[in-house]
């Protein structure tokens, strides 16, 4: 079990924070200390998941923020530094998915699943690693898919995305580690979320948000001159 004080002092941003993974993702690193910066585009959601997070005492912004927009995402990072200071910790976690024969989407379709699950990403880290490079440190977690690593019918522009996010992940990790800065991916299998296009399935067979925040938690308090990856994460019980 991480220490409830190992992240005391740190700011992480989440994105796609009101909900699901992410919202648990937040409640872990900020029940480790952490300060959390939480963005989502559903204001109310938003706020309601942002005072979950101040009941139990975590130190929560929440930012409304559509982060396959590039100029939304400055005023993330800005108003997150004025309020909380430099960012240590960067989650990437927002994600959409659509499934079904790639035929039978359009290019709006492809450009949704892209831009949010790939574009977003890059827009993200781009913002942060400026002042991550200047203070030589921190954490860059993107939460992709085992979809990432294998293809499936009715899947291909989601794991089209996923792929490429484990492209993307891997050669940012080449470009930061020489400045201290980790770079990581985790992988899970299905997670019993209110993910998008998904059937519910049966939650014992399934992930849960938590087994994915556990994940994020080892990573950040990962010892000095290492990082791991990848994690690829399965629940006990096949499906």
């Amino acid at each position: 079990m991480q220490s409830e004080s190992a992240l005391l002092g740190k700011v992480a941003v989440v994105t796609g924070g009101s909900r699901g993974i992410g919202f648990a993702i937040a409640g872990r690193l900020g029940r480790m200390g952490a300060r959390v910066s939480i963005c989502a585009r559903d204001q109310a959601k938003l706020d309601q998941s942002a005072s979950s997070l101040r009941g139990e005492g975590i130190e929560t912004l929440a930012i409304p923020a559509d982060v396959t927009r590039g100029e939304q995402i400055s005023s993330l990072i800005g108003k997150t530094e004025k309020e909380f200071g430099p960012i240590d910790i960067l989650v990437n976690n927002a994600g959409v998915g659509l499934f079904g024969p790639f035929h039978e989407f359009n290019e709006s379709d492809w450009n949704r699943v892209m831009d949010t699950n790939l574009k977003s990403v890059f827009l993200m880290c781009r913002a942060v690693a400026p002042e991550m490079i200047r203070r030589q440190t921190g954490h860059i977690i993107n939460i992709s898919s085992l979809a990432g690593k294998n293809t499936f019918a009715n899947g291909a522009i989601y794991c089209a995305s996923k792929w490429g996010l484990m492209g993307l992940t891997g050669s940012m990790a080449e470009d930061l580690r020489k400045y201290g800065i980790r770079v990581s991916a985790i992988c899970p299998g299905s997670v019993a979320t209110e993910f998008s296009g998904q059937s519910v399935k049966d939650p014992s067979k399934t992930l849960q948000p938590e087994d994915v925040a556990h994940a994020v938690a080892a990573l950040v308090t990962q010892a000095e001159g290492s990082f791991i990856s990848e994690v690829h994460i399965r629940p006990t019980r096949k499906p």
